[in-house]
């Protein structure tokens, strides 16, 4: 009772997942989806411009085709994208689209590349907002950034475990304050040298016309693709709404559409608007400094709002908002992650439990998965954002050159009328050129700086993933084979309802999805207690878990197959003339709904004895153990501590 309380303190009181209003409170309008999910795209304007730039060397005049093409390139992969939330309402997004479109070996590479993008989307953002804030703080602060950051991704996993909404809200007004001073910054910026503007476009064709003739048109070309590349860092995060569609508000394509456009537009200008900032205001690295900083802090001393102590606390609150909003792009590691682990869950690539909701209903397993993935990383490379950058750019780009080849086949094979396929091909195959270039170019250029290390993670992922799915199937095929034995079992003459009767002696059989399992389980008592129990319950306590929940009507699709297994267990004991009856409960831990429905029957049933089946395989171990859950052990437990009588029955697979 006493942990029970401490954890209702920290991650606030279980929620009831049958409840409609339940999941209608905790869904996303699109507002709060643009905080949640919008945040890691918007975020990477902290960094992603500033390579661009940089790239650039002493050519900074080419900066005006990179604002362009940086706003151009947003919008290309968002429209893109919006035909991934039209085709999987559900979520899933990368992976989704890969494993239907493509195939489910590409489709698990996808799945891969996405869980490493959002743990490196935790490691990043921590990193990077530590550092930004660090520079703020004495040198004698830099031994303890790798716990600062640890306490971080800390604090982020506990708000995750005790709701989606509540995680949002808290850091909200961080992603406000962000929006609001670069907005101001960045509207202020270009107005104050608008006299610049019409000579630009002249100058920059001008420039770039001379440069060509020193270097050629190649040269010219290679160097604003090579920045292109460099700036890569900018889109990652526009997938997260097509990930996540599952989480939010009715309808969810309008919704999720919606939150794209937000996204889109945010992004495009801030990313766009920054790079022209540095041009407009000939921006030079500075030691110690950030790009966004040096120039922001001529920005601010241009204003004439004060001193030189207002500037510089103006620049601390604008790059401390900044260093805010990493922090919120780190939360949607945690929003995204677990949700790819649950579908990757649902085709047995990972193990089953990454689709069980706590009672938060949050898939509790993925995000401390996540978490610990993510410290994982930070003290692996020590922090460095410049190689977390590399891992980062790579894994993003795989899943989006994955996703929009699997549209360009989509809508090549789909060419009905009235479904504009022309122009939506034509869309994904820029789209596809685009991320296959970029990932390319990354590949070549940063293999040694971390691009091996990416494909070896992604590669290690898929290798045991195969693993864990082999096994899934091969246990599956076992349980047919028993529900296969037990199918030609025959039902009696008798087709009267028989009720129990509370003062006889009563079995009590807690049964699952496998007829076979249940069936076997009842003959095994029949034959070892001839004539001993009239009575016989059947017991099904369903998991919600994030497929169910997250779903359009599968609870009650859940609720009619659960149903429909219990009504053939009581027909076949009622057509050989015994009681039988059934009850049926749903809950976010099958252990503690079983517990509660046995001891409710014990008390209707006193003479009660609990039966259940449990698979023993031939090879146990670690493996086999980590990837079923232990529900028969854990419920035995518990019931004998409630002084009631409980017989686990090994069924061999």
């Amino acid at each position: 009772m006493k942990n029970n309380k401490i954890r209702e303190i920290i991650l606030g009181k279980p929620l009831d997942p049958m409840k409609s209003e339940t999941r209608h409170s905790m869904a996303l309008v699109a507002f709060l989806a643009w905080v949640g999910l919008g945040a890691d795209g918007l975020s990477s304007s902290a960094y992603g411009p500033e390579e661009t730039f940089r790239a650039l060397g002493t050519h900074t005049h080419l900066g005006l085709y990179m604002a362009i093409a940086t706003a151009v390139t947003v919008f290309i992969i968002a429209l893109a994208y919006n035909q991934v939330i039209e085709l999987f309402p559900t979520g899933g997004g990368g992976y989704r689209v890969a494993t239907k479109l493509v195939g489910p070996y590409l489709g698990l590479i996808s799945g891969c590349a996405l869980i490493l993008d959002y743990v490196l989307t935790i490691a990043i953002s921590i990193a990077s907002g530590v550092d930004a804030l660090a520079s703020f703080l004495p040198l004698g602060f830099q031994p303890y950034k790798l716990w600062a950051e640890v306490f971080f991704i800390g604090l982020l996993i506990v708000m995750n475990l005790r709701g989606l909404k509540e995680a949002i809200q808290i850091l909200l007004p961080i992603f406000l304050g962000f929006v609001a001073t670069h907005l101001v910054l960045i509207v202020y910026g270009i107005f104050a040298h608008a006299s610049h503007l019409p000579a630009l476009i002249p100058n920059t064709m001008a420039d770039t016309g001379k440069l060509a003739g020193e270097i050629g048109w190649i040269g010219v070309a290679g160097m604003l693709l090579l920045a292109y590349s460099q700036g890569g860092g900018t889109y990652t995060g526009l997938e997260a709404v097509s990930n996540n569609v599952n989480l939010l508000a009715e309808p969810r394509v309008r919704t999720g559409k919606m939150t794209m456009l937000y996204m889109a537009l945010s992004l495009a200008f801030t990313a766009g608007g920054i790079i022209l900032l540095y041009l407009l205001w000939d921006a030079h690295p500075m030691p110690g400094e950030t790009l966004n900083a040096s120039t922001f802090k001529t920005i601010i001393a241009s204003m004439g709002l004060g001193g030189e102590v207002v500037n510089q606390m103006l620049l601390v609150i604008v790059l401390a908002f900044e260093a805010g909003l990493l922090f919120v792009a780190a939360n949607t590691g945690f929003l995204g992650g677990p949700s790819v682990l649950s579908n990757m869950a649902a085709d047995s690539w990972v193990p089953h439990k990454f689709r069980y909701l706590s009672t938060r209903l949050v898939t509790q397993n993925g995000i401390l998965v996540m978490g610990i993935a993510a410290l994982a990383v930070l003290w692996g490379t020590g922090g460095s954002v410049t190689l977390l950058v590399v891992l980062y750019s790579i894994s993003v780009f795989l899943t989006f050159a994955i996703s929009l080849f699997g549209l360009v086949l989509y809508w090549s094979r789909n060419r009905s009328k009235g479904t504009q396929w022309k122009r939506r091909l034509l869309l994904s195959a820029i789209g596809f050129v685009i991320c296959a270039g970029i990932l390319a170019i990354l590949l070549v250029k940063r293999f040694t700086e971390g691009g091996w290390a990416t494909a070896l993670i992604i590669g290690a992922i898929a290798g045991l993933c195969v693993l864990i799915r082999k096994h899934y199937r091969a246990t599956k095929q076992a349980i047919h084979s028993v529900d296969e034995v037990f199918a030609s079992q025959p039902f009696g003459p008798n087709t009267e309802e028989i009720e129990p009767d509370p003062e006889a002696q009563t079995a009590v059989f807690i049964v699952g999805t496998s007829r076979g399992g249940g069936l076997h389980a009842l003959l095994w008592v029949q034959r070892m207690f001839p004539n001993h129990f009239k009575n016989f319950l059947f017991v099904n306590a369903r998991t919600v878990d994030s497929h169910a929940y997250g779903g359009e009507g599968a609870l009650e699709q859940m609720r009619e197959e659960a149903a429909e297994t219990l009504e053939f267990f009581v027909d076949f004991c009622h057509s050989h003339g015994m009681a039988a009856s059934s009850y049926l409960g749903f809950g976010t831990d099958a252990v503690d709904e079983v517990t509660r429905m046995c001891e409710e029957i014990s008390r209707e049933f006193p003479h009660a004895i609990f039966f259940t089946s449990k698979l023993i395989f031939s090879s146990d171990n670690w493996f086999t153990r980590l990837l079923h859950n232990q529900a028969a052990l854990a419920a035995q437990r518990r019931l004998h501590l409630e002084g009631l009588q409980m017989v686990i029955l090994p069924m061999k697979v």
